[in-house]
């Protein structure tokens, strides 16, 4: 039979319990367990009495046993390179902000071990601009060093090993792009295809100093009876959007004595997809990116840490420099998630380029709301929702971006209901429109237009209780909102029903700010006392 999928509970220890006795039995429900001891778990029981033997975890419970000590007893580790601060690094990307290079000078420390090292990156900041030099200034500047490369998606870990190979830092034979059996190779771009390995070529691949793939490819190392501690650098970029049993992967093979883990991402942006129930009631929605950013060493402390963005600076930097939007578009996401500290950096031929557009509410300023009261509507095969006021109200935006001359890539159409994507795909269609990217906030994560168009679709207060069980629509889903309103360079349009939406705190924020700056259009509305 086949196995797609394993939810494990992590199951609290007392100081009595002896742990190399103690047999689990974790209930899965539905008549499905997993049982074991610390040699691994070694039988899953699935309903209707059949079992899947598995070969694991003698080793994975050893190394969990063994990581835990240096976080309760930290012992020093010296740094991997005695790098004077006022010294500068031969920089690969000279362009390169100080926040970045703090954490690259950092990364190359090491002084966060054992701890993880997180580099913290709000919307547009050039999270992955700074992975990418780490990971250059690692190979040239430590000659020992093992790098392991992971993202959640092959997009991402594509994108790693594209800006690598422009930089020229990196040939053939010293990186390797690892993919998993099953990845159709015409997937895969010009620049990536001379570094590209699939797992049928495994011996190849572990003689590599750096290896990128995706987190759950490089479970495929463990095949190869990769001693532990191979790498001596795991890096996880998007390490938000992973689940953390998946992060844990790579981490296994990091070395526990002097290996360093470095997390790249976003924990206020949106977390791991899930689809199963089971996942999502055993927490695997956080990840552990966000685990950690909860704790305490990692958490913000204006006092202790304010000459360092209000973080320790052993381990965590946070970017602050915003390369994406509009000041009026990026002061709001900033104020609302990101203690408005986000400063603006985008260039300004671009940010400034649609503040002349003639159908502003208030010229200079790219934010348009535009009040729909429309009506929520569900066709007879199909269970999804649509709204066809804001379609019209989208098509109609759409048209007027067309006219002023923005290209198929300039312009995207965020919306959370697959019905409502068809519907405003049919309507471009029809009209003679460009091809605009439609699609879920999901989507759109990690990505940026020039014009964005959010339709929410929602104008009914009795379905809001099936959203959020379901987790779907804009309310009340703060990442989802993060996300949404973040993609924007230099023009935002929101259409929505500003009475409900005005019920979601984030939203009536949102509201208030449109109002108060003049840009609302649309419905009257009148924003009621909180």
């Amino acid at each position: 039979m086949t196995c797609t999928t394993l939810v494990f509970q992590v199951v609290p220890r007392t100081p009595q319990a002896n742990l190399s006795d103690m047999p689990r039995l974790v209930n899965g429900g539905q008549g499905n367990h997993f049982q074991g001891t610390s040699n691994g778990i070694w039988s899953v029981a699935l309903k209707g009495e059949r079992k899947v033997d598995l070969k694991i975890s003698k080793e994975w419970c050893t190394f969990q046993l063994n990581r835990d000590a240096p976080f309760i007893i930290p012992k020093f580790i010296p740094a991997f390179m005695e790098i004077g601060r006022e010294r500068e690094l031969g920089w690969c990307n000279p362009h390169l902000n100080k926040h970045q290079k703090a954490a690259v000078w950092h990364i190359l420390q090491g002084l966060a071990r054992p701890s993880p090292y997180i580099i913290f990156g709000p919307p547009g900041t050039g999270k992955t601009v700074t992975v990418v030099e780490a990971i250059i200034q690692l190979h040239c500047g430590l000659p020992f060093s093992r790098i392991l490369v992971t993202t959640p998606s092959n997009s991402s870990a594509d994108l790693i090993v594209e800006r690598l190979a422009k930089s020229g830092a990196c040939h053939p034979g010293e990186m390797v792009r690892l993919s998993a059996f099953q990845r159709d190779p015409a997937l895969i771009s010009s620049i990536v295809k001379p570094f590209s390995r699939s797992a049928d070529d495994l011996a190849r691949v572990v003689r590599s100093r750096i290896i990128v793939t995706t987190c759950a490819s490089s479970g495929l190392l463990y095949s190869q009876e990769i001693r532990r501690g191979h790498f001596t650098h795991v890096i996880i970029d998007e390490a938000g959007q992973a689940m953390e049993p998946e992060a844990l992967i790579p981490i296994g093979l990091v070395s526990p004595e002097n290996g360093q883990i470095i997390l790249a991402g976003d924990p206020l942006q949106l977390g791991p997809v899930l689809t199963s129930s089971y996942a999502k009631t055993y927490g695997l929605g956080l990840s552990l990116l966000e685990r950690l950013c909860a704790r305490v060493p990692y958490s913000r402390n204006e006092i202790r840490f304010q000459d360092h963005g209000s973080y320790d600076p052993l381990l965590v930097t946070k970017l602050v420099k915003n390369y994406r939007s509009h000041d009026a578009i990026l002061n709001f996401y900033s104020s609302a998630f990101y203690a408005g500290e986000l400063e603006v950096e985008a260039d300004r031929n671009i940010r400034e380029s649609l503040c002349h557009l003639p159908f502003l509410p208030c010229p200079g300023i790219p934010i348009i709301f535009h009040g729909v009261h429309g009506e929520n509507l569900q066709e007879e095969a199909s269970p999804s929702w649509f709204n066809p006021a804001e379609v019209f109200q989208v098509i109609r935006y759409l048209q007027k971006l067309d006219q002023s001359g923005l290209c198929e890539n300039d312009v995207g159409v965020v919306t959370p209901y697959r019905k409502q994507v068809e519907k405003i795909r049919s309507l471009m269609k029809r009209f003679g429109l460009p091809p605009y990217k439609v699609g879920s906030v999901e989507e759109f994560q990690g990505q940026e237009r020039k014009a964005i168009i959010i339709s929410t679709v929602r104008s009914c207060e009795e379905f809001l209780p099936f959203d959020l069980s379901h987790n779907m629509g804009f309310l009340f889903s703060k990442k989802r909102f993060n996300v949404a309103i973040s993609r924007a360079k230099a023009l935002l349009i929101v259409i929505g029903d500003p009475w409900l939406l005005s019920t979601d705190n984030y939203w009536r924020q949102l509201l208030d700010k449109c109002i108060h700056l003049g840009v609302y259009c649309g419905c009257t509305f009148n924003l009621p006392s909180p």
